[in-house]
């Protein structure tokens, strides 16, 4: 096994799924090319290779500052902007442990400015509801799947019938609202008509296919009730 910081874990993962990770510098070099929509909270990010989260995590660190410019001189006010930031985030990974390790990463990074900037000013109780929507985010946001294939892959990391589902988070006043959509029509879709993609941020305007299934309003700290 190599360290934690090397660009890769093992040779055999190597060899049997070309699994490399980019380097820190490289990460920041190309997220600085996109600087302004890394930097802005609800702009939609897609890693379909995503590993552990090098760049997913990058991007959070980001848009995380920019929340706390905007929003820390009110707890709330921050809560709600960090958990649509984590919304924004998307990624697949062919491996288990590399999705789990994904969205424990996101979380971590979400959790430590979380209590930094709140955990002292809002009820315990507030508290527990965001943590729980913010895992529950990262578990329909980070998946292992088969970017290819677009089917969820198995713990043996065999591809399986289930379809890879994203899940589209907006936010309607202090409500948030679901839509889960098919991920092999998004990607049929962005070839037809790029402006057609649930990552293309052009609005319903744009919008030419229908999800899979939708989601009353509901607010965003019960989110996670919304489970199927």
């Amino acid at each position: 096994m190599e360290s934690q910081n090397s660009q890769i874990k093992s040779r055999e993962r190597v060899a049997n799924h070309g699994e490399v990770f980019t380097a820190e510098r490289e990460v920041k070099a190309m997220c600085d090319l996109v600087k302004d929509e890394t930097e802005r909270i609800e702009s939609r990010f897609l890693e379909p290779a995503c590993g552990d989260g090098n760049f997913l995590a990058e991007i959070l660190e980001r848009k995380l500052a920019v929340v706390s410019k905007q929003y820390s001189k009110n707890p709330n006010d921050w809560e709600k902007h960090s958990l649509l930031a984590l919304c924004s985030l998307y990624g697949i990974d062919i491996l288990q442990d590399n999705a789990a390790a994904c969205r424990e990463r996101l979380y971590g990074i979400w959790l430590c400015q979380y209590e930094k900037l709140c955990a002292n000013k809002i009820p315990v109780e507030q508290q527990e509801q965001a943590q729980k929507c913010a895992a529950f985010i990262l578990k329909k946001n980070i998946l292992c799947g088969n970017a290819l294939s677009l089917k969820e892959v198995d713990d043996a990391q065999n591809d399986t019938e289930r379809p890879i589902i994203f899940c589209e988070w907006s936010v309607v006043g202090e409500n948030l609202k679901r839509r889960d959509f098919s991920f092999r029509e998004l990607v049929n879709q962005d070839f037809a008509n790029e402006e057609g993609s649930l990552f293309s941020d052009l609005g319903d305007e744009a919008e030419i296919f229908s999800p899979v299934k939708e989601f009353p309003l509901i607010h965003y700290r019960r989110i996670y009730e919304q489970e199927n």
